[in-house]
This record gives C-alpha cells, sequence and structure tokens, in this order.
C-alpha cells in the first residue's frame, strides 16, 4: 500500500525498513540503464537494490515502505564526484517535482521533495531532520584540524564540535556550519542552507573541485 508522498510520521516509523521510491522518472545516469520513465528505486540500507519498471508487487514480500513519486524526478547528487543510481551504488539521491535542475538541488536543498544520503532521507519537503543533526565527532578523529588547498587559497578547519570554518583568499568566516564524517567521506551543511561534500584519500581531503592537505 502506498503512503502519501514524503510523509515524515511515516518516514520515522519506516527506519530499518527498504524503501521503494514508485513511478518516478529516474536519471540512472548509467549508460547502460539511462533514462528510466514511470520506474521504481528500491533502497536497502545504504545502497540501491534495484531499479527499473513493475517493482510494486515485490514491496509487499520485501515489507518495504512504498512512496509514490509520480510526476516527480530522481537525480544522483551529493557526492564528491556525482555517481550515478544503478544497483549496487550508494544511494544518494534527490527528488524533486517535475524536472527541476538537479544542480540548484546541491545548493539549495529547498528545491528538493527530498534528499536520501546513504539510504537516509535527510531533507523532506525542503526541512532538514532532526534525525540528521551530525553528532560531533571524536576528539580523536584523524580528520579533524585546519585543511588547506594547494593553491593556499581555502583554509578550512574542522573542530570536535562537528563545525567547520572556512577562511577564503584571506576573508575569514566565508563559509560556515556543521558537518558529519562516515567512513571516507564527510557531509556538509552551510548555515546558509547549502549542502556539500567531500571525500578523504589518506591524508588528502577532495572536495569541490579542491585538494587539500591537512596542516600538522
Amino acid at each position: 500500500m502506498s503512503t502519501p508522498v514524503f510523509d515524515e510520521a511515516v518516514l520515522s516509523a519506516a527506519r530499518g525498513r527498504p524503501l521503494l521510491f514508485a513511478g518516478a522518472t529516474i536519471h540512472t545516469l548509467d549508460p547502460v540503464l539511462g533514462d528510466l520513465t514511470g520506474a521504481d528505486l528500491t533502497v536497502v540500507g545504504s545502497r540501491i537494490a534495484a531499479v527499473g519498471p513493475a517493482r510494486h508487487a515485490a514491496a509487499e514480500d520485501d515489507d518495504a515502505i512504498v512512496i509514490d513519486c509520480t510526476g516527480m524526478s530522481v537525480f544522483p547528487v551529493l557526492s564528491p564526484s556525482v555517481s550515478s543510481l544503478a544497483p549496487g551504488d550508494p544511494a544518494t539521491f534527490a527528488i524533486v517535482p517535475g524536472n527541476a535542475a538537479f544542480d540548484r538541488v546541491i545548493w539549495w536543498p529547498s528545491h528538493a521533495a527530498a534528499i536520501v544520503v546513504d539510504g537516509e532521507p535527510v531533507l523532506v519537503n525542503g526541512v532538514l531532520r532532526t534525525s540528521f543533526v551530525p553528532a560531533a565527532p571524536s576528539s580523536s578523529s584523524p580528520h579533524l584540524g585546519m585543511w588547506i588547498d594547494a593553491t593556499g587559497f581555502i583554509h578550512q578547519e574542522l573542530t570536535a564540535d562537528g563545525r567547520y570554518d572556512e577562511t577564503r583568499g584571506g576573508r575569514p568566516h566565508a563559509y560556515q556550519g556543521s558537518f558529519r564524517i562516515a567512513g571516507d567521506r564527510i557531509v556538509y551543511h552551510d548555515d546558509l542552507g547549502f549542502w556539500a561534500y567531500g571525500r578523504f584519500d589518506d591524508d588528502v581531503l577532495h572536495h569541490g573541485g579542491y585538494t587539500f592537505t591537512r596542516q600538522h
């Protein structure tokens, strides 16, 4: 049985169950799958389990929550390099009304009906869910400290209270906000409302087209 689109109470009760996003136009960015119209996307845990038409029949067997996305579009977004929405890929995507440009959603999430990061709806109807408030990282995290890009233009400090503070071109506090780290990924939520994402590769941080190294 389908539920109302992005009903907060339903999403809260659905924790731990598969989610089936039904009836959307899915822009997979996969060269084989292409764009799928009126298709379904199934998320299990942090990964995409299935994508394609006529998945409704399996929803009851899989104890999945079905979310009606008719008239909406799904784009893979919010990663250091936008990946595809093929089975096995990270379940990180935006769902937008009609065919709203997905690049606008990266910067202004209020344009999205929902944003899903690693299988969890972290933003619903333009509102950040409280379950996504980043927990303060461990004070022993190797990623805390000052990161400087290769040109020296950007200085980004990550602190143990889960906050970041960027200096750009000598201009202090150019961007500030909260962050969380999961594995080799860092998710930023700026105080201005936009999101940004990066990836750690040993002692190198790749973020927004820049390469940062940590100051010791």
